[in-house]
């Protein structure tokens, strides 16, 4: 099995991805915030009940040698679907943007990216100590 493969690191590859596909969209809400009849847009957030169900974590198949195991499946995509964010009040011009809402949105999204990698380094280096690197 390939380090990268790991299915703890897969899970973190995957939630990487969909919070630099977060941080794209919300840019595009920020650079069209004059824009008139822009709607905001936002990505659909992650399911944690339906990774533990295998039905979106990318990487290998674990083997389930017992019932009480959790199955993850291969599969997962890079491509995480996209949203309108109803909530927010237009302007006369149409335009749903709320500067100071996107970059609260910025902030936790840089924020939690921060801390998958963080994760994703300490995962690497448990590794490697465990192998004698």
């Amino acid at each position: 099995m390939d380090l990268p493969d790991v299915p703890l690191l897969a899970l973190l590859r995957e939630r990487m991805s969909w919070l630099h596909q977060r941080q794209d969209t919300l840019s595009q809400n920020v650079a069209n915030a004059d824009t008139p009849g822009y709607v905001a847009r936002d990505l659909k957030p992650q399911d944690f009940s339906n990774i533990l169900r295998g039905e979106s974590v990318a990487g290998n198949r674990l083997t389930i040698t017992d019932p009480r195991h959790i199955a993850f499946s291969s599969g997962g995509s890079t491509q995480f679907d996209d949203m309108t964010t109803p909530d927010q009040e237009s302007n006369p011009d149409g335009n749903t943007v709320s500067l100071e809402q996107e970059m609260i949105k910025v902030s936790d999204t840089q924020a939690q990216f921060q801390a998958a990698a963080n994760l994703y380094a300490k995962a690497l280096t448990m590794m490697k100590t465990a192998i004698g690197h």
